[in-house]
């Protein structure tokens, strides 16, 4: 989220001279963690707030926790713009991951070992990948562990035979694969259209968290990024903007 948050720093703090908003990566579990011990104001997270992380900041801050959904996003499954696999279905992308499937030739590509690049475990992009894809299974040993997606989307960008996960926003210089739930599923490309009705099988939401007892400072600041204005800037940054109702 840190590239969609700094965009909509720099257009509010035009729009609200001598109000000020700070922005710092890390991973979603990194900014939970600053939020239940008091240094930051908002955390960013690409994943739900797990209950005991609600309870800590509860009980750390004396505030309620405020969920606000802020953007759309597909989690993307990046390959080399080369590769011939066009598509994947979730059981063969847990097995890559997994470390059950090791060459491109099980999945329909070449005869390649493939090389698997990942989120450390603090993202909540592992997180989700982790659930929605492993169903919870370990990953494999083999995986390379990066810090952020734009560091996946290089590495798989100069590897002929890697894959890569993480948010739509940075595909640039890969390809997102359309993915299958199963072998008899249509197999759905990430789009706006795809991730606001469900059909993409990695939809999700990207969530500001704050307290209830927040400085207006704070509120206003999440308030403004539901606004027709900043949903636009959500959808120039790559992600996709809240569909009607869905905040």
């Amino acid at each position: 989220m840190v590239i969609l948050t700094q965009r909509l720093a720099e257009e509010y703090m035009k729009l609200n001279p001598g109000r000020v908003v700070q922005v710092n990566g890390g991973g979603s579990g990194t900014g939970i963690a600053a939020l239940i011990n008091g240094t930051v104001d908002l955390a960013q997270a690409s994943r739900p707030m797990k209950d005991e992380e609600r309870a800590a900041a509860e009980k750390s801050r004396g505030a309620q926790i405020v969920e606000t959904p802020a953007a759309l996003d597909s989690l993307a499954v990046f390959v080399d713009e080369a590769n011939p696999v066009k598509e994947m279905t979730l059981p063969q992308l847990a097995g890559i991951y997994t470390g059950k499937v090791r060459n491109w030739k099980e999945v329909g590509g070449t005869d390649a070992p493939i090389i698997l690049y990942g989120r450390e475990n603090s993202s909540g992009t592992y997180d989700y990948f982790k659930e929605h894809v492993l169903n919870k299974a370990d990953f494999s040993p083999k995986v390379q562990t990066l810090q952020g997606t734009a560091a996946i989307v290089n590495a798989v960008s100069r590897d002929a035979n890697g894959i890569g996960y993480g948010g739509i926003a940075y595909d640039k210089g890969v390809r997102a694969l359309a993915l299958k739930k199963d072998a008899q599923s249509p197999a759905i490309a990430p789009s706006e259209a795809t991730v606001a009705d469900g059909t993409y099988p990695l939809s999700r939401k990207l969530y500001f968290y704050s307290l209830s007892n927040a400085p207006e400072r704070v509120t206003h600041f999440v308030q403004w990024t539901l606004t027709p204005e900043a949903q636009a800037l959500v959808k120039d940054v790559g992600y996709f903007p809240l569909s009607t109702g869905t905040h």
